[in-house]
């Protein structure tokens, strides 16, 4: 049995929760493979809204295991507050997750120094969720992290307080002090001991070597699907750097975030949105900064599930969506939000840029600091409500125009269409 991959092709924000909710029925295990609690998987049903920041989607389904693999990073404090709201709804998670012993910790002094780092950026902003996530990964690089393995040994507080010894100096190199400084609206004392005693909560939670646990698992042909967070377009070596994550977003990143071989990767499949949506700052060659744009914005409900910052919108980039296929492999494609693009009378897509006086349709090394002049194509909007449709035979002619369009440029074909943001809201096809 081969583990099949879910990831997004843009910059994030592209449906991932509600598709992995709808596949789950399909697999025995759903495992996080890379980010943290920066992540934000919206999942509607019942007239419930649930939005997941390290918690994989298929934690609604009890007969699914989900592991939070050893590439995921792990904020208790956030992680213990994901678990009691989903415990408001009788969903109790001790009951089918696991979490890797190898997954990092963000400490509360790495959030301090993700917002002081930030801060020293002044114009120059990458648009950090300030969930600590940079300085976490970067601990990890450099062989200072401390992992959840490490909370039950007897040198972990040992090795905390020199580690948080280390961020304080480098804080207060900066100028910065604790004084004032909040987090999550806690005063940093505070928050390290909500932080303590969330370390304490989840000790429940069983721990596990999750790369040893999945192939395991694989070869007794239990069905794995790996759940990426963020989006292709911020991987830390091929998306807009350095306006990215601090993580491999990209297929590739299974093998290091699961400790899966690549020849036991199977399927990939691709999450995009009928349109491109961008938080922060960075390269964004389709953004629609009119009337057009903000009608995607608030027809889209476009803001961050994490942040609740709104979020920039833009037409379709079909060339940064072939570069994703290109280095993901993908297999199959999912396009989400079709129904946002219901008013349109016309929609436009971009096949290609203008740069240095040429036509191109890929992305060069530039596009991270030059500006790309998109080659839109105008097709006819379907100017209709798709929202109960559910069915392939019933989609207006040009939605399913636009989807062959979509399919021709990419060469992958597209699966499914989302058309509201329940799960059960999609066009088969």
């Amino acid at each position: 049995m081969k583990a099949d991959v879910l990831l997004g092709l843009q910059w994030g924000d592209e449906g991932k929760g509600k598709i992995v909710d709808v596949l789950t029925p399909r697999y025995d295990i759903i495992a996080r493979f890379q980010g943290g609690p920066n992540a934000g998987h919206t999942i509607e049903f019942d007239n419930k809204k649930f939005v997941l920041h390290t918690i994989p989607s298929g934690i609604f389904n009890t007969g699914t295991i989900n592991i939070i693999g050893n590439g995921v990073i792990i904020d208790p404090f956030i992680l213990l507050r994901e678990i009691n709201k989903l415990k408001e709804s009788n969903i109790n998670v001790e009951n089918n997750m696991l979490i890797s012993k190898k997954a990092h910790l963000i400490l509360p002094t790495h959030r301090l120094l993700d917002a002081v780092y930030e801060n020293a950026k002044g114009k120059a902003k990458i648009g950090s969720t300030l969930k600590g996530i940079g300085p976490t990964y970067t601990d990890k690089t450099a062989r200072n992290g401390i992992r959840i393995g490490n909370t039950t040994r007897p040198d972990f507080l040992k090795n905390y307080r020199e580690l948080k010894g280390k961020h304080l100096q480098i804080v207060k190199s900066y100028g910065f002090d604790l004084g004032g400084f909040q987090l999550d609206g806690l005063d940093f004392k505070s928050y390290e001991e909500k932080w303590f005693s969330a370390i304490e909560s989840i000790g429940d939670i069983e721990k596990i070597d999750s790369e040893y646990f999945i192939n395991s698992s694989l070869n007794n042909n239990k069905s794995v699907l790996a759940e990426g967070a963020q989006g292709t377009m911020l991987d830390i070596d091929f998306g807009t750097y350095p306006y990215v994550t601090s993580s491999n977003t990209v297929a590739a990143g299974v093998c290091t975030g699961l400790g899966i071989a690549p020849n036991n990767v199977g399927e990939v499949f691709g999450i995009f949105k009928a349109y491109c949506t961008r938080v922060g700052s960075g390269p964004f060659f389709t953004e629609l900064e009119n009337e057009d744009g903000e009608k995607l914005r608030t027809e889209g409900k476009e803001f961050g599930s994490t942040t609740g910052r709104p979020r920039r919108c833009g037409w379709l980039d079909l060339a940064a969506l072939k570069y994703s296929v290109m280095l993901n492999g993908v297999t199959k494609m999912f396009m989400m939000k079709a129904d946002v693009m219901n008013g349109f009378s016309t929609i436009k897509a971009g096949t290609a840029y203008n740069f240095n006086g040429q036509k191109i349709d890929y992305i060069p090394f530039e596009a991270s600091y030059e500006n790309l002049e998109p080659v839109l194509e105008d097709m006819k909007g379907w100017k209709t409500n798709i929202n109960d449709i559910t069915k392939a035979e019933d989609m207006p002619a040009e939605l399913a125009a636009y989807v062959k369009f979509i399919e021709n440029e990419t060469g992958v074909p597209i699966e499914m269409v989302s058309v509201g943001p329940d799960r059960k809201a999609i066009i088969q096809l």
